[in-house]
């Protein structure tokens, strides 16, 4: 049903679309199995190290110069690329693939030359071609794809996979120069009921407006409950739950630890699964927002997803 849904949006498809998603094969299904499609790729994180290390070697920084230390690598990576705490734009990425594009061409096109007229001779070894797998990846917009993609999943559609993490995202077509998200493994798909779905849009606005009176009252609406019903307590779980985690809001400390402090101040009692598991998916994507230099708040890219859902309600 996700398929379905994701294609109907003209999100999933072909290598246009933002994503990939296998086809099942129900007849093959069982309680415990699930049968689909293989897609032809690699595991996001993967691709990931192998496009740090190509860029790496683009600038004479091979893993060797680093002897063998892939952190070390990774943290001059960051140093090289200007990440800091967050990288380049989406727009900035494109901006200099498009450069490096142009490069890439006009080296080939020496190559080219070269091969046709000096390479002839025997002996002469041939200038090789770069492929547009060369070309950096923009993780900026795999980020943004990603929460595009489960936001429409959770807000509009009311079917969502409950377990993005890194291992279910594939990347394909890195070696056409047209990397595509390719998302897997469906088992734990969530359904949300449309009440329930206008709540937590109604949650993601307070949230991405910081408006602590509406997102207590939305919390409240999707049936939060705890021993003290602190209204404190109740924003800062809903902040750190499906919106946002940095050292300043944890204070430091890891969202898990976070988590389980605020439930000791005021444990709760009860919360919806559906809801739970929405904040799962937040928390996730995040989580591998953070690891590539894109954090985000998840509320404010929900947002127009959001706001488009409750006009066509009437709610706006």
């Amino acid at each position: 049903k996700v398929r379905k849904n994701m294609m109907a949006a003209d999100i999933a498809g072909d290598s246009s679309k933002l994503c990939a998603i296998p086809r099942p094969h129900l007849d093959l299904c069982t309680k415990r199995i699930l049968v689909m499609d293989e897609l032809n790729g690699n595991k996001l994180v993967t691709e990931l190290k192998n496009d740090m290390n190509r860029q790496m070697e683009r600038m004479n920084h091979s893993l060797e110069k680093f002897g063998g230390d892939e952190e070390e690598m990774q943290k001059s990576f960051t140093k090289e690329f200007a990440l800091g705490e967050n990288g380049p734009t989406s727009e900035q990425y494109e901006t200099l693939i498009k450069l490096l594009d142009a490069k890439r061409r006009a080296v080939n096109a020496y190559a080219a030359l070269y091969n046709y007229s000096v390479g002839m001779i025997p002996g002469t070894k041939r200038k090789e071609y770069q492929g547009k797998s060369s070309l950096p990846i923009n993780h900026a917009k795999l980020i943004d794809d990603l929460l595009h993609i489960h936001g429409h999943q959770v807000l509009v559609d009311g079917v969502f996979n409950g377990d993005p993490h890194p291992g279910n995202i594939l990347l394909l077509g890195v070696e056409e120069g047209k990397p595509q998200l390719g998302l897997i493994d469906y088992g734990q798909v969530k359904t949300i009921s449309k009440e329930e779905r206008l709540v937590f849009c109604r949650l993601i606005l307070a949230l991405a407006d910081d408006d602590k009176d509406g997102v207590v009252k939305a919390l409240k609406e999707a049936g939060y409950k705890s021993q003290k019903m602190d209204e404190d307590i109740m924003y800062t779980y809903a902040r750190v739950a499906y919106d946002e985690d940095n050292e300043t809001l944890t204070q430091g400390k890891h969202i898990q630890l976070f988590m389980e402090e605020l439930h000791d101040r005021d444990p709760v009692e009860h919360l919806p699964q559906q809801y739970i598991l929405a904040s799962r998916v937040s928390i996730l994507l995040r989580g591998l927002g953070h690891a590539v230099h894109q954090s985000r708040s998840v509320a404010k890219a929900w947002r127009p997803i959001a706001e488009k859902v409750l006009r066509e309600e009437g709610e706006l």
